[in-house]
């Protein structure tokens, strides 16, 4: 076996020798490496700055712009929708409230709420009032019926790293993309902090990566995953603007791989840490609607006046 490994070895050799342009060819990749001089920090250090980020938004009262778009690989085509305008409303630790209006018009496209467990949706022009818990338990044929507010929640904010249920992990990494308007490879430079949760049965997994950019060493990029390990929030943020004190993105890029959409949050005026009331938060069922239960449907979809009242609140 030994002899032949090396007969074999010799004779490749000899052919490349005699033939050094037969077999393969050279070409030059060109990449731009960042030069700037990158910051350095500790563990300690990035996990200390994301806890005071997620510290100062105790609540956040937003005027924003949506685009969205679904579709992808998955499917061969992407289909973008108008841009809609609306009103985003945060209160730590889980209350989110978002309301979306038609364009010109301005009448309520959708107005949905959550409690960080159960969440409500009304559709006015379907006439349809949505309940469920914020995981899908039986996924929807169109992506966008997928959606639960608690996604923009965590994709939204920058939040606490616990030690209590989580373990935090520093990676070094150097990734490339490719720059669209200078046709060249670039070579970033950033911090990744894995942030590794225990779950109610006492296993770890990995929940989210926060990243830096070395250059101002400002989160910029977070990507969430499922107890299996499969992406299923990639969260980008830019144009960062301070709000008392508080420094919030006002783009936010949020990417659902799994469901094969993207939604894409400008916020235009905001308010950190105003008051906020527990009935800016109650969102009704109106008389005559349709009631549909997504955790039970079709058993339970009908027309009621009255919702249920939910398994679990917190």
């Amino acid at each position: 076996m030994k002899v032949s490994r090396f007969l074999l070895l010799g004779l490749i050799a000899a052919v490349l020798a005699c033939c050094p342009g037969c077999l393969f060819r050279t070409r030059k990749v060109q990449v731009r490496v960042n030069n700037e001089q990158m910051l350095k920090a500790s563990l300690d250090d990035l996990v200390n700055r994301i806890n005071t980020e997620a510290a100062k938004v105790r609540t956040l009262d937003a005027t924003v712009n949506i685009d969205t778009s679904v579709g992808g690989q998955k499917k061969g085509e992407v289909t973008d929708y108008q841009q809609i305008s609306g009103y985003v409303l945060i209160r730590r630790p889980s209350m989110i409230r978002m309301i979306g209006l038609f364009p010109l018009v301005r009448n309520k496209a959708f107005d949905m709420v959550s409690d960080g467990a159960q969440f409500k949706l009304w559709i006015p022009v379907k006439n349809k009032f949505y309940v469920g818990h914020n995981d899908v338990v039986k996924p929807a044929a169109n992506p966008i019926e997928n959606l639960r507010p608690q996604v923009i929640y965590e994709a939204l904010l920058l939040h606490a790293i616990d030690p209590a249920k989580d373990i935090a992990v520093l990676e070094a990494d150097n990734p490339v993309e490719f720059d669209e308007k200078t046709k060249q490879v670039r070579q970033l430079s950033t911090y990744v902090v894995d942030v590794i949760r225990k779950d109610n049965n006492g296993k770890y997994y990995l929940q989210r990566k926060v990243i830096f950019d070395r250059q101002d060493l400002i989160p910029d990029h977070q990507i969430f995953y499922d107890k299996h390990g499969s992406i299923v929030t990639d969260a980008n943020y830019s144009a960062f603007k301070y709000f008392n004190d508080a420094r919030v993105p006002t783009i936010i890029e949020i990417k659902r791989p799994q469901e094969d959409y993207d939604i894409t949050i400008a916020i235009t005026k905001a308010t950190v840490n105003g008051p906020v009331k527990d009935e800016q938060f109650a969102l009704e069922q109106p008389p005559g609607s349709q009631l549909v239960d997504l955790d039970e449907q079709p058993v339970n979809a009908g027309v009621s006046s009255t919702p249920p009242t939910p398994t679990s609140h917190r």
